[in-house]
C-alpha cells in the first residue's frame, strides 16, 4: 500500500458572526460512516493507535488542540500534524497508525467505515510487516 493514498481532506465550513460550523456529509469523505469515536484527556506523553485494519477506512480529525499521526505501510513512515477541526486525515486499509504528541485539551475524532470487530485489527507490528511482505 502506497502512502500516497493517505490524504488530508478539507471539511466544508460555514462561518458567520455566531461562529463556525463544519459539516461532514456523504460527499465529504470516501466511505459510509458506520462508527464514530473520540479520544480525549490523553496525557501528552502517551500514544494511541498502534494497529492497522484489514477492512476499516478511517478519517481522523483534531476537533480541539493538536496531535501527530504516524502512518506506516511497512516500508516507509510519514508523520502528519493535525490541528484544524476542518481538516481530516484519511487512512485506507492496511496502514499502521499511531497517534502521539497530544496537546493539552486535544480531542481526536475518528470516523470509521466499519463497526467494531476485533478480528479485523492487526495489533502486532511484526505480523503487520509480514503481511505487508506477502502482498
Amino acid at each position: 500500500m502506497n502512502l500516497n493514498r493517505i490524504k488530508l481532506i478539507d471539511i466544508p465550513k460555514v462561518h458567520d458572526e455566531r461562529g463556525s460550523l463544519a459539516v461532514v456529509e456523504k460527499e465529504a469523505i470516501p466511505f459510509h460512516i458506520k462508527r464514530v469515536y473520540y479520544l480525549f484527556d490523553v496525557p501528552s506523553d502517551s500514544y494511541r493507535g498502534g494497529h492497522a485494519h484489514k477492512k476499516q477506512e478511517s478519517l481522523i480529525l483534531a476537533l480541539s488542540g493538536s496531535f501527530e499521526v504516524i502512518v506506516d505501510n511497512g516500508k516507509s513512515k510519514k508523520r502528519i500534524i493535525l490541528n484544524k477541526p476542518t481538516q481530516g486525515l484519511y487512512i485506507p486499509t492496511h496502514i499502521w497508525r499511531e497517534i502521539d504528541n497530544f496537546s493539552s485539551g486535544a480531542v481526536c475524532l475518528v470516523l470509521a467505515s466499519t463497526e467494531f470487530d476485533e478480528s479485523e485489527y492487526i495489533r502486532d507490528y511484526d505480523t503487520f510487516c509480514q503481511l505487508k511482505g506477502d502482498e
